[in-house]
């Protein structure tokens, strides 16, 4: 991997946020930035707050949002939590979860959590950014865009003829990396 140069954008009262967490390239001072960034979101919200941990537990580098939600279930994370190893949340049961959600939860806070293909040397970045994101849109699958916020782990490269055998070649060491320092990063936040 190359040297990640860190990018850091953070203009809360225009509602214009992208920070950056690279593994290669960041400090512990960068990860309780961002741990208080989302402490700050948190906060400032008077609505239910909810974590949705998207991706297959049948796929190498999709499973990185279901090993962050069952990461935070398992250290009783405080925020509700959808999407994890025993009960993920993909493409066919998305829209269903999402009805639920909406119908539990009155004007949540979703904060939608999702593997990401980059360029190579972004490869153990982590992105939060405010607005929803998109699952499926690098493999050409467009699903119903997700969140008010989103954290995106970059667990591979994307290549253009091949997106999927991007995904299904992804090492697990990175997607387990990228996972705990995720979960460690939101763990920090509370």
């Amino acid at each position: 991997m190359f040297p990640f140069k860190k990018r850091k954008t953070v203009t809360m009262h225009n509602s214009t946020l992208y920070f950056t967490y690279s593994a290669e390239s960041s400090t512990e001072e960068d990860m309780n930035e961002m741990s208080s960034l989302l402490r700050t979101l948190c906060k400032a919200s008077k609505s239910d707050i909810v974590f949705l941990c998207i991706g297959s537990d049948r796929s190498t580098g999709d499973s990185y949002g279901p090993f962050v939600g069952t990461m935070l279930k398992e250290q009783n994370f405080p925020f509700h939590v959808f999407g994890t190893i025993a009960e993920p949340v993909h493409a066919l049961n998305l829209k269903t979860v999402l009805e639920e959600i909406h119908l539990q939860f009155k004007n949540p806070i979703i904060f939608g959590v999702d593997a990401c293909l980059g360029d190579g040397h972004q490869i153990g970045s982590i992105i939060l950014k405010d607005g929803p994101l998109t699952p499926g849109y690098a493999i050409n699958n467009m699903l119903p865009a997700v969140g008010n916020y989103h954290l995106k782990g970059i667990v591979n490269y994307l290549d253009p003829d091949s997106p999927i055998k991007s995904l299904n070649s992804t090492r697990l060491d990175t997607v387990m990396s990228l996972a705990k320092t995720t979960s460690t990063i939101l763990l920090r936040s509370i």
